[in-house]
């Protein structure tokens, strides 16, 4: 029988195996590589923002062939259907009795890694059609529900810089996403590697490491970890101080937001502060994992107000006057 100590080592020596491989393709972006994998050691979603040219698409590639689970990409596009997503019902009839029925053909949305590329080129209506698979890992064609299998992984990726003909995610689907992760441009030495390396040679293989078994394992993990009542009280402070209503919430940070985070923020908190703390090879969070969680757990779920946009002042550093107003 595993002890809990073996199990332990066991899930941290899987995060280690991960982010070296994934860190044999993906050249530097070492806080993005760590953000992806808390979140998926976490059980949530992600959602990764930024520019073209980013490798945000190989990342997530990268991370589904470095475990053996069954990957798959959908492209958003305008003319994308739910039916596109879930699958569809066809009728069909044997050939030999002349009878009909109805078969149920899974979509894409029935794996375990799922990339949903520029999910903000589709009308909200596809779009939605992840909420149930994100929150309760099924989905409902035809009245009939059809379980998820898990693990289920979805990364979303958004470009921030066109917005002609787009659909921002609505606030109850963003909400389903635990990390928000922004990816940034490459620092120099990063990026002249990149050159180099990607224009020559053969391209770098990635080696499975995981099995899906071994990282359910681990999601559960992290979910047993204890948490100590003044992590936890740190997670609820910081969360309702957001809200401008709340008699807790710093000036600044009323002046600038319009609604707050919910309840949901705090959890992913917790559980992204005991991720971290895996990845770290401890047993247990701290107030600093909590607060280096912070900025992809809130930065979707801060709605700022008029004033902070006519003033330019960006989400983030709404996060970090928060961050600096509420002590552990």
């Amino acid at each position: 029988m595993t002890t809990p100590d073996a199990q332990f080592e066991s899930a941290v020596a899987l995060a280690h195996r991960l982010d070296q491989e994934i860190g044999r393709v993906i050249i530097g972006q070492r806080a993005v590589r760590r953000e992806v994998l808390t979140c998926l050691l976490a059980g949530g979603h992600c959602l990764l923002r930024g520019v073209p040219g980013l490798a945000k698409t190989l990342l997530i590639k990268t991370l589904a062939d470095a475990v053996h689970l069954r990957f798959s990409r959908i492209q958003f596009t305008p003319d994308l259907m739910p039916s596109d997503i879930l699958g569809t019902e066809v009728i069909e009839e044997d050939p030999s009795t002349g009878k009909r029925h109805v078969r149920f053909i899974p979509g894409p949305v029935f794996a375990n890694v799922i990339l949903a590329d520029e999910i903000n080129r589709t009308p909200p209506r596809t779009q939605s059609a992840l909420l149930e698979a994100m929150q309760e890992y099924q989905v409902t064609v035809g009245g009939v529900r059809h379980a998820l299998e898990r693990p289920l992984f979805v990364l979303a990726t958004e470009n921030p810089i066109e917005q002609e003909g787009t659909h921002p995610l609505p606030e109850a689907q963003l909400d389903r996403f635990m990390f928000n992760v922004v990816i940034d441009y490459p620092d120099i030495d990063d990026e002249r590697r990149i050159l180099a390396d990607t224009t020559g040679g053969t391209p770098t293989a990635v080696t499975p490491v995981a099995s899906g078994e071994e990282l359910e394992s681990a999601r559960h993990l992290v979910r047993a970890m204890p948490a100590a009542s003044n992590v936890v009280d740190y997670a609820l402070r910081l969360v309702r101080a957001t809200r401008p209503a709340d008699a807790t919430c710093p000036p600044e940070v009323r002046e600038w937001v319009r609604w707050g985070a919910g309840p949901r923020a705090g959890q992913a908190l917790l559980l992204g502060a005991k991720a971290t703390a895996l990845l770290d090879g401890r047993v247990v969070p701290s107030h600093a994992d909590i607060a280096q969680v912070a900025l992809p757990v809130l930065r979707h779920r801060l709605l700022v107000n008029y004033r902070a946009e006519a003033e330019g002042v960006p989400v983030d550093r709404v996060i970090g006057r928060l961050l600096d107003a509420v002590r552990p």
